[in-house]
């Protein structure tokens, strides 16, 4: 399904059309920048921001994240791809060269609260997430009227444990006619299968109104409450089949007391998952994380 982007998103695509990002992880070992910095100079390619991290010098794994302009980039994909697979297999890389102009099309799913669903509307709104948000899905009509004001296609599909498969097969159908990159889960109640999740690794971020791995599943400020807890936070975290178990990505915290009861706590909560849901979205936009074992890498 063809989406209208707004003309900001427009602008920014034609003032990044010759930008790429270069994203590495392979075994740690000499040679592995001065192979890739060669490659891009010979490809008349210009490093405009560069980061490294190896998890251990001697034996551990490296990885890498490099953005460039190289002229003419549009017309160089398939052969930069080609030329790099040689550097590639003599460092045992997994990589991947993305093209920042290729704007990637996201769905959010929510459920009844709506404020991180305001947040990235007005994020998007503002050119501050450069992204298509190509449909919202929700189990409940809530969001129908916020949706529509953004003329961003509004479904619809109530869930239950009892029509999970068919919900799914419905929502996968849409994913795949929208030809979705991301999945944003925005306070989304309902807990996906396993097939659900296999079917978009790593491409589901999800905000879970806790400071994991504290309070994991439902009720967290009920029983952050309970517990006489001084610091509050939220945390943005890539979906996997364990509840609330992926690779984190964004966390933050804000400091509360003895007076303040769950309907105050649920308050500050809202306002901590709205910016690290943001961010985590942000950063997976442009790149900037490599998903290394239940940790992400954020450059």
């Amino acid at each position: 399904m063809a989406s209208n982007l707004p003309n900001h998103i427009n602008t920014f695509q034609e003032s990044q059309q010759n930008r790429g990002r270069l994203l590495i992880s392979c075994p740690d070992q000499p040679g592995i920048v001065s192979a890739v910095s060669t490659f891009l100079a010979e490809n008349n390619a210009n490093i405009i921001e560069s980061n490294q991290y190896s998890t251990d010098p001697s034996e551990g794994t490296f990885f890498m994240r490099i953005e460039f302009e190289c002229p003419e980039l549009p017309t160089k994909e398939d052969q930069l791809k080609k030329e790099f697979q040689s550097i590639a297999e003599t460092f045992a890389m997994e990589w991947n060269i993305r093209f920042v102009y290729d704007i990637k099309k996201t769905a959010i799913f929510v459920s009844k609260e709506l404020h991180c669903l305001r947040e990235l509307l007005w994020e998007w709104q503002n050119g501050d997430l450069m992204t298509d948000i190509a449909c919202v899905i929700s189990n409940h009509e809530h969001a129908r009227e916020i949706v529509d004001s953004f003329g961003i296609p509004f479904y619809h599909i109530p869930a239950s444990k009892e029509n999970r498969a068919e919900v799914e097969a419905r929502q996968l159908e849409l994913l795949r006619a929208y030809e979705v990159d991301l999945i944003v889960l925005a306070r989304y109640m309902q807990i996906l299968t396993p097939d659900f999740v296999a079917a978009h690794p790593f491409r589901i971020i999800n905000i879970h109104h806790s400071f994991l791995p504290a309070f994991v599943g439902a009720n967290p400020h009920k029983r952050a409450f309970e517990r006489g807890v001084k610091l509050i936070g939220a945390t943005s975290h890539y979906v996997t089949n364990e509840l609330d178990e992926g690779p984190i990505i964004e966390q933050d915290i804000m400091r509360v007391d003895h007076r303040d009861d769950v309907k105050s706590l649920k308050k500050i909560g809202r306002s901590i998952e709205r910016t690290v849901l943001n961010r985590g979205v942000k950063w997976h936009l442009e790149d900037r994380m490599i998903v290394f074992e239940n940790k992400t890498i954020v450059f």
